[in-house]
């Protein structure tokens, strides 16, 4: 009788290899013609942490953050952010 396989995954050792989330901030900004000034003016956001997720140099994700952004930018949160496996996924 053959074992059947776990239809969940389990994580790898290594983190890398889980893919990763885009964030596509700078994309939007270009598509809608607006400046990081205008964007931190109207998000109510320090440029600082603006540069922070256009950069995708965030470690965590906050929704506050992500519901002014989907609001100020009139997008979607699937434009906003997605999801890219790694290049070693099978």
């Amino acid at each position: 009788m053959k074992k059947k396989d776990n239809p969940l995954r389990q994580l790898p050792e290594n983190m890398n290899d889980c893919g990763e989330i885009k964030i596509t901030l700078s994309e939007i900004m270009e598509k809608r013609n607006i400046s990081m000034n205008q964007l931190s003016f109207r998000a109510e956001m320090q440029r600082t942490q603006l540069r922070n997720y256009r950069d995708n140099k965030v470690q965590r994700l906050d929704v506050d953050i992500l519901r002014r952004l989907c609001y100020v930018l009139e997008c979607d949160l699937n434009e906003l952010m997605q999801y890219v496996p790694s290049s070693s996924e099978s």
